[in-house]
């Protein structure tokens, strides 16, 4: 056989777990046809020697839902390994949505996702080639994709589209419930691998308005749910509050016969070891035939902020002060921040996940002090005799309020990290890719893993990591031919270096429509990315251009059509 491209002498770590081997891997017509021994000719070779060859990485927690309309490579997701992704998470999407309510729901993932208004309407432009959500998963298949794209459909979207933007204000009613299953039916028809929904109550969007998905009752959700279990596939994914608990959602896995995942199970989210009582929650939920999963994040939640706009801090009275109309002003914040007496406040008044928080934060950008930049806090205030507080505000003052400072404000806490990566009840998942791209970035988090918790930590094996971020991901999501190399099945593949492999520092670029700024990771020892048997990225760079033909595929249902 003449292989179109044939991996050699590498070690095959194959997604189920199972130990690694060397050998050879060879790819024809876009499938795995030689696993181990791959006698023949080749049209091109990749020497794998000292390097691991492994399915390619399944992200199911992102938010490119907009963004895949004009950056058809989903960078930067390839670059660190990944070949299939998920869209339409926490219930938002842009599908479906009328003409008149365009503008609406890209203030919503303006508002709720951290993104960029004007790269929005910069980047899908002002003719939509869809309404519903089967004309938007047909665009997707005519406009292609670099790696693979499973869809959930959204709540929000659904509900804006049913009810306007009464589905921001209120219940809905029994007709509008119908006409939302329909809804949700001829979705599922059309490919959708599941229904995503968020009640978590810091979700708002538009003017400040809940997400249309927080004013939907549990009965409505279960309503909308049901039609997975009619037709006997898909999941449920919901982000967590108060209205939906997981108990509602063993329930629903139960009723319909479905998997639940829901975000996210993070550390130091219920308080120091409070995330056990989720474990043991979820392994007794697993018992009683309730298939609830949480969703983890192996890396810490970084985010970047400024004193203009000091989003993290908002859940404190002293700073939510600071929002109402009057005090919004940068004359206000400033007179504030100079201010000892409430200075005082942000050291003591905090709430016990803030205690200490400056011994977290890192200065990403100082304008008026260059030197100081990726120094902690703390370590910079000591170097300078200053008390941490104090410099950070002298910082933002002397920068007009734009100096940045990034901070973990969860899943700081490596050994509670460790624990909640390594359950096995949990999913490591939630790179966010997409959004808050200014804010933070993890869709670096395949490579984090590989590089901190296998190289580093040594908390898993490289077999167990690999089936982490392929085989079990996918599985989950009722993605049916992704995760794993056999024969036969589709070749989506990584090269990486297991003694180079991990993210590079952040980065600031302004690559996205309307010269939007965002944070991004190059990734390190990842020699060589393969989708449907295409190599895409090879040493660190892409090698398809964005007008050529990609090989990423729309997974109808969980796979290609």
């Amino acid at each position: 056989m003449t292989y179109d491209l044939k991996i050699t002498g590498g070690t095959i770590v194959d997604g189920s777990g199972k130990p690694g081997f060397t050998g050879d891997l060879g790819i024809k017509d876009g499938k795995v046809v030689a696993l181990g021994k791959a006698d023949g000719e080749a049209l091109q070779t990749i020497d794998a020697a000292g390097r691991v060859v492994c399915p390619g990485f399944v992200d199911v927690h992102t938010h490119y839902d907009a963004q895949i309309l004009w950056d058809r490579s989903l960078s930067i997701s390839p670059w660190h390994g990944v070949t299939t992704t998920v869209i339409g998470n926490c219930g938002f999407g842009v599908a479906p949505t009328r003409a008149h309510h365009r503008k609406l729901i890209l203030q919503t993932l303006e508002k709720v996702e951290g993104m960029s208004l004007d790269a929005l309407q910069a980047g899908v432009g002002d003719a939509w080639p869809f309404e519903t959500f089967p004309q938007y998963l047909d665009t997707l298949e005519r406009h292609g994709s670099a790696i693979n794209v499973a869809a959930l459909f959204g709540h929000t979207p659904l509900r804006l589209y049913v009810m306007g933007e009464a589905s921001t204000e209120r219940a809905a009613t029994v007709d509008e419930i119908g006409e939302m299953k329909k809804l949700v039916r001829e979705a599922m028809e059309a490919g959708a691998i599941g229904f995503g929904t968020s009640v978590a109550v810091s979700h708002n969007g538009y003017a400040g308005k809940p997400v249309p998905s927080r004013q939907a009752a549990p009965e409505e959700i279960d309503s909308l749910v049901s039609v997975l279990g009619e037709q006997k596939r898909g999941l449920m994914q919901i982000t967590i509050g108060r209205d939906f608990s997981t108990k509602a959602m063993a329930e629903v896995s139960r009723k319909y016969g479905i998997p639940v995942t829901w975000t996210a199970l993070l550390s130091y989210m219920y308080g120091p070891g409070g995330h056990r009582k989720q474990l043991v929650l979820a392994e007794e939920q697993r018992k009683s035939g309730a298939l609830v999963i949480p969703q983890v994040s192996c890396r810490p939640l970084n985010f970047e902020f400024t004193f203009a706009e000091p989003f993290i801090f908002d859940v404190m009275k002293f700073m939510i002060e600071l929002t109402t109309e009057e005090a919004r002003s940068p004359g206000a914040r400033r007179r504030a921040y100079a201010d000892p007496a409430w200075r005082e406040k942000l050291r003591s008044e905090v709430t016990p996940l803030f205690r200490d928080w400056w011994e977290r934060v890192v200065i990403a950008w100082a304008p008026s002090a260059r030197e100081l930049e990726e120094l902690p806090l703390a370590t910079a205030a000591a170097k300078l005799g200053k008390d941490p507080v104090d410099l950070a505000l002298e910082l933002a003052l002397a920068s007009d309020l734009q100096a940045r400072f990034r901070m973990a404000v969860m899943n700081f806490d490596e050994n509670e990290v460790a624990e909640l990566i390594s359950d096995p009840h949990t999913l490591i998942a939630l790179s966010d890719a997409g959004a808050h791209a200014s804010q933070l970035c993890d869709a670096c988090y395949a490579t984090y893993l590989l590089g901190h918790w296998v190289r580093e930590r040594k908390t898993f094996t490289l077999e167990q990591a690999v089936h982490n971020l392929t085989q079990r991901p996918a599985e989950t999501f009722g993605i049916g031919d992704r995760g794993l190399l056999a024969e036969g099945r589709p070749a989506d593949v990584v090269v990486f270096d297991p003694a180079t492999v991990g993210p590079g520092p952040l980065k600031r670029v302004y690559d996205l429509p309307a010269g939007a700024d965002r944070l991004i990771s190059e990734a390190s020892g990842i020699d060589a990315v393969i989708v449907n048997g295409t190599l895409i990225r090879r040493d660190g760079k892409d090698v398809v251009a964005a007008n050529d033909k990609l090989p990423g595929r729309l997974l109808r249902h969980g796979r290609a059509t």
